[in-house]
This record gives C-alpha cells, sequence and structure tokens, in this order.
C-alpha cells in the first residue's frame, strides 16, 4: 500500500504533538509579568527521597524551578538532564530546581530513576493535593518559575519547553535584585488563571 506525502505529514504532526507533553497541551511562551503583578506561588510540605519534610517556602530568597514530572514521562526525560545542568551552573548564584514526581509507584520508581539519570537536584514525591494547588497539574511536565519572593514569575511551561527558554528565564530572575516587602501575601491563582488564553 502506498502511503501518500499528506498521509505521512499527517502522522508525523500527531507524533510531534504526543511528544510536546505527556498530555497533549500546547506549550507557551510569555514575558515575565511585572514584579508588583505577580502572584505568589502556593506553598506546600512533601517529603524527599530520604523521608525529609520539605516547604517550598524553605526556599524563599532563591530563584526556583519547579518542574511537576513523573518517570513515565518521555518529555520530562527529556528536561531532566537541562536541569541537572542548571542546578550545577547556578546552585551557587541562589537557584534550585525542585522536580515534584506525580509517579504512583512512588519511590520504588523514583529513586532508581533518580539514580540511573544522576539527578543532582532535590526530589519530592507529590501527590494530588499539590496537583490542586497549583489549579490541578493535567499534563506532564508542568514547570513553574519561581521568584525570590516566592511569587510565580512566568505563565507556567506545560509541556516541553526549550532549553534556552529556560535559561533566559533564569537568567532573568537571577539578575533581579532581591527586594524585601512586608505586603500582605495573598492566595495563590489556579493554574487556569495563571495561563494566557482560554484553557484546553
Amino acid at each position: 500500500m502506498q502511503v501518500s506525502a499528506k498521509s505521512l505529514l499527517l502522522v508525523t504532526a500527531a507524533v510531534a504533538a504526543l511528544l510536546w507533553s505527556c498530555s497533549g497541551n500546547e506549550p507557551f511562551s510569555a514575558e515575565a509579568q511585572s514584579i508588583k503583578n505577580r502572584k505568589p506561588a502556593a506553598d506546600f510540605t512533601l517529603r524527599d527521597a530520604n523521608g525529609t519534610a520539605v516547604k517550598l517556602s524553605d526556599y524563599r530568597g532563591k530563584v526556583v524551578l519547579l518542574n511537576f514530572w513523573a518517570t513515565w514521562c518521555g518529555p520530562c526525560t527529556l528536561e531532566i538532564p537541562w536541569f541537572i545542568e542548571f542546578e550545577q551552573q547556578y546552585k551557587t548564584k541562589g537557584f534550585a530546581v525542585i522536580g515534584v514526581s506525580m509517579d504512583e509507584e512512588g519511590w520504588n520508581a523514583i529513586k532508581p530513576y533518580m539514580a540511573a539519570h544522576k539527578m543532582n537536584y532535590r526530589v519530592l514525591l507529590g501527590d494530588d493535593s499539590v496537583s490542586q494547588l497549583y489549579g490541578g497539574v493535567e499534563s506532564l511536565p508542568t514547570t513553574f518559575l519561581i521568584d525570590r519572593q516566592g511569587k510565580v514569575a512566568f505563565p507556567p511551561h506545560i509541556g516541553l519547553a526549550g532549553k534556552n527558554e529556560y535559561l533566559k528565564e533564569i537568567q532573568s530572575l537571577l539578575g533581579e535584585q532581591q527586594q524585601h516587602t512586608t505586603s500582605v501575601v495573598s492566595a495563590p491563582l489556579p493554574l487556569a488563571a495563571l495561563r494566557f488564553g482560554p484553557a484546553k
């Protein structure tokens, strides 16, 4: 059976769409929100591979890349070497990567994966409650860039983003001078409200 060029193009496009994220939402990019308009990232407490309780607010004063991922997610695997590199390159400049694994099998799946990929950043075991704090994470990977004041600085990356895009955002936040504020912390926005454009 002969396959037409049009059919081949359609198949290629479909495969690319599936690879882009683990649930098919289209990624996008946007400029950083102005500092005064940024909303606080929802705080949470989760446990790491050693059983230690970790709060997101423990990282206040640092730029944080918060990545929701899973071991079975192909696009997540593509991003992990970048995050390892970012952690190594910028850790001493006040930057941290936090990976929140949404694996239902828990540490039995995560620990061997971390060892195999030589992950050098903190990984926490996520659950439905933390997913709901961030608007109900429906696609993996989903990644937030959080500024030194604990606020979401950019719209979330839903699906596979570009390495240079992450670098640009990280470097811009590291370049911002740390500001001390006594303003009242408002409730965080759900993921749907942080998006620019209608939700899928």
